[in-house]
């Protein structure tokens, strides 16, 4: 049964604070562990071998590590397009990244987030020729797809714009601890699935949605 709309701030707000503390007590071999699995069998996933407009995040320490999978999209010659936030607002563009090493020059936001700055003129991925996929962060998902962000709406937002581009949507792959999934994720009417959730089963194995 799905919770009514008045009801889905409560829940989400409960179910980040359980998932804060779940990925506090990671010890970091365990992150980095499986960080790298992931990122293995991202690179030989058929959606990502395909693609080459691929938006990817600029992780932070409680979620899985990107920077394997930024190198590998330079090493194959595919284009790089990270997120700027706008702050106080839910407005969010994926602009190019040139090169892996740029990202170390890049300011950093009072979230403590890496981007480019607002008045440095890239290229926006809706602006020209689209996406093909994007790699999607998150606190918590579900098996139906379901993603718990952090609170603003940026990615939902983006991807509701990536429906008025002539491409249309991308796929959407989340890249995901296991202690990040969960039974039922609360949702919203503007909260858009993903496509497929990337993480580690009990017995070892990926799995998507």
């Amino acid at each position: 049964m799905e919770p009514n709309m008045a009801a889905v701030g409560p829940l989400k707000r409960a179910l980040r604070a359980e998932l804060k503390r779940r990925l506090s007590q990671m010890s970091p071999e365990e992150k980095e562990r499986q960080c790298r699995e992931l990122s293995r069998r991202l690179l030989s996933h058929s959606r990502y071998r395909e693609s080459q407009r691929v938006a990817i995040y600029l992780s932070m320490p409680d979620e899985v590590q990107t920077g394997e999978i930024i190198r590998d999209l330079f090493r194959c010659g595919k284009e790089c397009f990270i997120p700027r936030y706008r702050p106080r607002s839910n407005h969010m563009d994926m602009v190019k990244l040139m090169s892996v090493e740029e990202i170390t020059r890049l300011p950093v936001t009072s979230w403590n987030i890496a981007q480019p700055a607002d008045d440095e003129t890239r290229e926006e991925a809706l602006s020209t020729n689209g996406l093909d996929l994007i790699l999607m962060p998150g606190l918590g998902f579900d098996r139906k797809g379901r993603r718990l962000g952090r609170g603003k709406g940026y990615y939902d937002t983006y991807l509701q714009r990536c429906l008025s581009h002539p491409r249309g949507k991308p796929y959407t792959i989340a890249l995901a601890f296991k202690e990040q999934i969960c039974d039922n994720v609360p949702v919203s009417d503007h909260d858009i699935p993903v496509d497929e959730i990337l993480y580690e089963c009990e017995d070892g194995a990926s799995e998507g949605r």
